[in-house]
């Protein structure tokens, strides 16, 4: 059994290409692949369709996502979105841990106090109130947390290490963050991680994000029976 997406055409400002793998890259990202065993089924011909474009930029977009570890081609099936094993999605996240953990080093030498602030202004509106008040909104200022602290590090290398596996990392933090008491444990963590970026304290900045990390990976292995 599987299902289809409904997607909405895309534009004219880049190459189709280029518009066509990001449009199918929000399509994975937006496809709920952590949410059901569903298998998520990719039809070429019907998303070229919606997108407004010819099949071909949508092919080779399938392609480099396909390279990527996004998609997977099976013979005489289809397309489908790929869903990582519980194993996987723990060494995902213990080599983001890393990659985190060493771009919040780096915010703490480089960054401004401004672009730190940043961070902080990020959570305001969930001042005296609870992130599962507003779990959806939450989610989404979650990862764009995470996200900022990997641009603020300021090493381009680092930062394209991360591209790919951040989509994945959201895709995982979407589902996993209103399970349990996560989003409580998750705002806590987050301030004592901006207070430490905020002192400059180089050294607790690094261990606070990168024990934020693997706590994901600690509770996807206890807790998740739904990936293998």
């Amino acid at each position: 059994m599987s299902e289809r997406l409904v997607v909405a055409p895309i534009g004219s400002r880049e190459t189709f290409k280029d518009m066509a793998y990001q449009a199918l890259r929000d399509v994975i990202v937006s496809s709920g692949v952590y949410r059901s065993r569903t298998d998520i089924r990719l039809d070429e011909r019907q998303l070229a369709q919606d997108f407004g474009i010819s099949r071909t930029p949508v092919r080779e977009a399938m392609a480099q996502l396909e390279r990527e570890g996004f998609v997977r081609s099976i013979p005489r099936r289809g397309i489908y979105v790929v869903r990582k094993t519980k194993q996987e999605v723990i060494e995902m996240i213990t080599a983001w841990a890393a990659l985190e953990s060493m771009a919040a080093r780096l915010v703490t030498q480089h960054a401004s106090d401004d672009e730190i602030a940043g961070l902080r202004r990020m959570f305001a509106k969930f001042d005296g109130t609870t992130p599962h008040a507003k779990l959806d909104e939450y989610s989404e200022v979650n990862i764009a947390f995470h996200q900022t602290i990997i641009e603020l590090s300021g090493n381009q290398v680092l930062i394209k290490l991360a591209e790919n596996l951040f989509t994945h990392m959201r895709m995982i933090r979407g589902q996993t963050i209103g399970e349990d008491d996560r989003a409580d444990r998750s705002i806590h963590d987050h301030m004592n991680i901006i207070h430490a970026l905020e002192a400059r304290d180089t050294e607790r900045a690094e261990d606070l994000v990168r024990q934020h990390a693997l706590g994901l990976a600690e509770h996807v292995a206890k807790h998740v029976d739904y990936l293998d």
